[in-house]
C-alpha cells in the first residue's frame, strides 16, 4: 500500500527536519503552482500534515475527507471502507499530502493493514496524528482534473487531452492563433512566436522553435526543427531541418534531416530535400528530389529534377552555383559542380561539371519517323481514321 511505499524512503529521509511532499506516481497533471499553494498553506497553518483535497460531483473511487462538527479534518476513509453516509461526502483526497517529515516516519511504523484491501494506507497517518492532538489541515484546490489518476489507456488518453489543452491555451495566451485547439498537438518543449497561425490537424514535436507571423497549414508535421519568422508550411512534413525567414513549402513536401532552406526560398509541392542547403531566393517548384547537395542563391530548379546521390554503396555531393537554371526532368548524377550562371537543358542527365555561363545538354537528338501512323494496324480502322 501507499504507507509501505513511503516507508521505503526512510533510510534516506527518516532523520531529516522539514516538510515532505508525497505525490502518487499515476497523477501526471498536477501543476507546480498547486504544489506551491499547498506548501504555503501548510506553513501558514503550522500544521503537522496537510491534505490536498478537491470537490468531486461524482466521488466514487476516491478517499473521502471526513470532518468533525467544527469543520476540522478528522480522517481520510477509502472508498471500500467508507460507510454509506461517508460515501455521500464530495470532498475527496487527491493523493497528495505534505507532512512534518519526522512525524511522518514515526507514525508510519504504527500503521496497520486492518482494512478491506489488507494494505498499509498512508492516509492512516492522518488519524494517528489527530489522536496525538496534532494539527491536520486540508487545502482544497479549484481544478479537480489535476488529480486524474492514470490506471489504463482510457485514463491516459483523458490525461493527454487535458495536458494538450493546457499547452495550447498557454500558446494562445502568448499570442499564437490555434484555429482548432482540440485537434492540434504541440509538445511541451515547443516554442512559437506571436501572431503565428496554427491550422487544424497540425502536430509539432520535440525541440521545435517557430518564429512570429508564420502559417502552419493543416496536416503539417514538424519535429525538432527551426522555423524562422514569416514562414509558411502547407501540409508538409519537416524533421530536423531549418527554414529561414520568409521561405515557404508545400503542399505535400518533405524536409528530411539536415535540410536547410534559405531566406525567401520557395519549395513547392511533392518535393523531398535531405542533407542539402538551398540558398536564398532559390525556387524548387515541384516533383523534385534534392539530396546531398548545396544550391546557391537565385536558382530555378525545374519540375521533375532528381539529384542522383547514391551509387548503391556511398552517397555523393553536388554543388550548384548562384543564378543557375536547371531544366525540367533533368538528372544530376553526383558528384557534379555547376558553376554560377550556368544552365542545364530540360531532359538532360548530367554526369560532368558545368563551367560558368555554359549550358549543358545531355540528351539524344529528336528524330521524327515520317508516316509512322500508316505502319500501325489502327490506321486501317475506320474508327481511328
Amino acid at each position: 500500500g501507499t504507507g509501505h511505499a513511503v516507508l521505503q524512503t526512510e533510510k534516506d529521509l527518516g532523520d531529516k527536519d522539514g516538510i515532505t511532499l508525497v505525490v502518487t506516481g499515476d497523477t501526471p497533471l498536477f501543476t507546480a503552482q498547486t504544489f506551491e499553494n499547498l506548501l504555503d498553506f501548510h506553513e501558514k497553518e503550522q500544521a503537522s500534515a496537510t491534505i490536498l483535497t478537491a470537490h468531486a460531483d461524482d466521488p466514487f473511487g476516491y478517499g473521502r475527507i471526513v470532518r468533525d462538527s467544527n469543520g476540522n479534518v478528522e480522517k481520510i476513509v477509502e472508498q471500500k471502507d467508507a460507510s454509506r453516509s461517508e460515501q455521500e461526502i464530495q470532498e475527496i483526497n487527491t493523493g497528495v499530502l505534505c507532512f512534518d517529515n519526522k512525524l511522518l516516519f514515526e507514525n508510519l511504523h504504527k500503521v496497520n493493514n486492518d482494512n478491506a484491501q489488507g494494505e498499509y494506507y498512508l492516509p492512516d497517518v492522518i488519524s494517528l496524528l489527530k489522536q496525538q492532538g496534532k494539527k491536520v489541515s486540508a487545502y482544497q484546490m479549484a481544478d479537480l482534473s489535476e488529480s486524474l489518476g492514470v490506471n489504463d489507456r482510457v485514463a491516459l488518453s483523458k490525461a493527454e487531452k487535458i495536458m494538450q489543452r493546457r499547452i495550447n491555451e498557454a500558446h494562445m495566451r502568448d499570442g499564437v492563433t490555434i484555429v482548432d485547439p482540440d485537434n492540434t498537438y504541440i509538445d511541451v518543449d515547443v516554442e512559437i512566436g506571436n501572431d503565428t497561425v496554427i491550422e487544424p490537424n497540425v502536430k509539432i514535436f520535440g525541440k521545435t522553435t517557430i518564429g512570429s507571423e508564420c502559417v502552419i497549414g493543416s496536416g503539417s508535421r514538424i519535429s525538432d526543427s527551426e522555423i524562422q519568422d514569416n514562414v509558411e508550411v502547407i501540409s508538409s512534413t519537416i524533421e530536423k531541418a531549418i527554414m529561414h525567414k520568409g521561405s515557404n513549402i508545400g503542399p505535400n513536401s518533405h524536409l528530411r534531416p539536415k535540410a536547410e532552406i534559405g531566406r525567401d526560398v520557395h519549395v513547392g509541392n511533392f518535393c523531398e530535400i535531405k542533407n542539402a542547403k538551398i540558398g536564398d531566393r532559390t525556387k524548387v517548384g515541384h516533383l523534385t528530389y534534392v539530396g546531398d547537395a548545396t544550391l546557391g542563391t537565385d536558382i530555378n530548379v525545374g519540375c521533375g529534377v532528381v539529384f542522383v546521390n547514391y551509387d548503391g554503396v556511398k552517397k555523393f555531393h553536388s554543388t550548384i552555383g548562384d543564378h543557375s537554371f536547371i531544366g525540367s526532368n533533368s538528372n544530376i548524377v553526383a558528384p557534379v559542380e555547376m558553376a554560377d550562371h550556368s544552365f542545364i537543358a530540360a531532359g538532360s542527365t548530367i554526369t560532368n561539371d558545368i563551367p560558368k555561363h555554359a549550358m549543358a545538354i545531355a540528351r539524344q537528338r529528336q528524330t521524327n519517323k515520317e508516316d509512322f501512323w500508316n505502319r500501325l494496324p489502327l490506321s486501317k480502322s475506320e474508327e481511328w481514321k
